[in-house]
C-alpha cells in the first residue's frame, strides 16, 4: 500500500462521516457523537498527513509549496471545529458551521487527491511512497492512543 492509498481510506471517510453529521439534528446524542468522530478523524488524520506526506514534501522545490497551503488548510479546518465545539448544538448556526466544514474539508481532499497526490507522486520515490503509508498508520495509531 502506498501513502496516497492509506490517505485515500481516511479521506472516504471523513467523506462519509461528514455527509452523517450534516443530516443530525439539534442537540442530539447522534449530533454529539458524530461531532466527535469526525474531529477525531480530522484531528488523527491531519497530524499524522503531514508528518508522513508534507513534512517529506517541503524537502523538495517542486512541492514545498503546495504541502504548505495543505497545511495552511488543516490550520483553518480546525479554527472552525474549534468554533463549531464552542457553539450550541442547538443553535441554528451550529448546522450552517457544520455545512461550511464539509464544504471547507471536501474543497481540501478533493484538492490533495487532484493536485498534491500527483505532484508528490513525481517527487517521491515508490519505495518512500511505501514506507511512507507505514509512518502513517504509526503516526495516526500514536495520536488516536494518546
Amino acid at each position: 500500500m502506498t501513502i496516497f492509498e492509506a490517505l485515500r481510506e481516511s479521506h472516504d471517510r471523513q467523506r462519509r462521516l461528514l455527509d452523517l453529521l450534516v443530516q443530525t439534528h439539534g442537540d442530539s446524542e447522534g449530533r454529539d457523537e458524530l461531532f466527535k468522530r469526525v474531529r477525531d478523524e480530522l484531528a488523527h488524520h491531519a497530524a499524522a498527513e503531514e508528518r508522513a506526506l508534507y513534512i517529506p514534501m517541503m524537502e523538495y522545490d517542486m512541492t514545498q509549496e503546495k504541502a504548505r497551503h495543505s497545511v495552511a488548510e488543516h490550520h483553518e479546518i480546525d479554527e472552525l471545529l474549534e468554533s463549531l465545539e464552542a457553539t450550541d448544538y442547538a443553535s441554528p448556526s451550529w448546522l450552517a458551521s457544520a455545512k461550511k466544514l464539509q464544504h471547507l474539508v471536501t474543497h481540501h481532499l478533493d484538492e490533495e487527491e487532484q493536485e498534491v497526490f500527483q505532484l508528490a507522486g513525481r517527487a517521491l520515490e515508490d519505495s518512500a511512497k511505501t514506507s511512507l503509508a507505514e509512518t502513517y498508520r504509526q503516526e495516526r495509531a500514536a495520536h488516536q492512543a494518546s
